[in-house]
């Protein structure tokens, strides 16, 4: 199976223009969004109408019926492409202020899942002990499942194996975030002589290696955090590194935008081994990687609680 486009981004007038036209062209196949994604989208005025009709509701029953009606629409423009087995999927995530509550999350995820009524939603439930129980649950009710801040392989293994306790009919994602790697780490890297910008895609094929690894056609690697920051990296630098069979990129516009005209080329497909070798210059640059990926998971919660926390309040009567 070969490597998908899944683009990062939503807002109701992308969604009924641009959106179409990228799934037309056959480039893109899915669409994924987070609490950050929504925040910003709420911002333009196409919503006004919606938030008028709105008036009175509390701001998680206004953003709630907002990011239904947004889903699917998303999920009918790429309905065809589920019909012919070509993902077609568009993800939407829980309250990112449940991390810790397994039942509330799998509460949510079932009201989102009732409401949305589409066959090709995902929902993203968060890479911790809660979401682990959260993901088995709603996997075994035959929901696919996207499983969102996935930093290490250890976390990658756990979500794999609550996905694979659910029916083969179910597809899963595990959304293994890359960029964030560099940007944290590349200061301490230059001042030890060590190369930049490799831990992210490192890590991430090394997830994707022990995922394929267990064989599960209906669950695959999805390389997501793949906006360059750096001004002098190419803007589809991760797409270059992490085009591989049976996996998802999914992608910011600009990236899209830049991957739009050209021939895409499978990536050098880098071993376990030949990572965890690099990998082994790091502890002694006094780089600990369990608490990096600690320190990402943690800053990439606070992130999407302060973007949900902030379009709450935003949307106050």
């Amino acid at each position: 199976m070969s490597t998908s486009i899944w683009v990062d981004y939503l807002d109701r007038e992308f969604l009924q223009g641009e959106f179409k036209d990228l799934v037309n062209s056959g480039l893109v196949n899915g669409l994924t969004s987070n609490p950050a994604i929504f925040a910003n989208a709420l911002k333009k005025d196409i919503y006004k109408e919606d938030f008028e009709r709105l008036k009175g509701k509390s701001p998680k029953e206004k953003y709630e019926e907002i990011a239904v009606k947004d889903i699917q629409l998303a999920c009918d423009i790429l309905k065809d492409k589920y019909e012919e087995g070509d993902d077609g999927y568009a993800s939407i995530e829980v309250d990112p202020r449940l991390i810790n509550d397994a039942k509330g999350t799998i509460d949510e995820a079932l009201r989102l899942y009732d409401k949305i009524q589409r066959d090709n939603v995902m929902i993203k439930i968060p890479a911790n002990e809660a979401g682990y129980k959260a993901m088995e649950e709603l996997a075994k009710r035959g929901i696919n499942i996207n499983a969102t801040l996935v930093f290490s392989p250890n976390q990658a293994m756990r979500a794999l194996e609550a996905i694979s306790k659910g029916p083969r009919t179910i597809d899963g994602v595990i959304s293994i975030f890359v960029s964030r790697f560099d940007r944290k780490l590349n200061p301490q890297l230059a001042m030890q002589n060590l190369a930049k910008d490799r831990v992210g895609f490192f890590n991430a094929i090394k997830i994707y290696n022990q995922i394929e690894e267990k064989g599960h056609p209906n669950i695959r690697a999805l390389f997501a955090s793949t906006g360059v920051k750096q001004e002098y990296l190419p803007k589809d630098y991760y797409v270059q590194n992490l085009y591989l069979p049976h996996s998802v990129l999914t992608l910011p516009l600009d990236v899209i935008e830049e991957i739009k005209d050209k021939e895409l080329e499978e990536s050098f497909h880098f071993q376990t081994k030949h990572i965890d070798a690099f990998m082994s210059f790091l502890t002694p640059a006094g780089i600990n990687m369990q608490k990096v990926y600690q320190e990402l998971f943690d800053e990439g919660v606070k992130a999407f609680e302060e973007a949900f926390e902030g379009m709450l309040n935003s949307i106050k009567e």
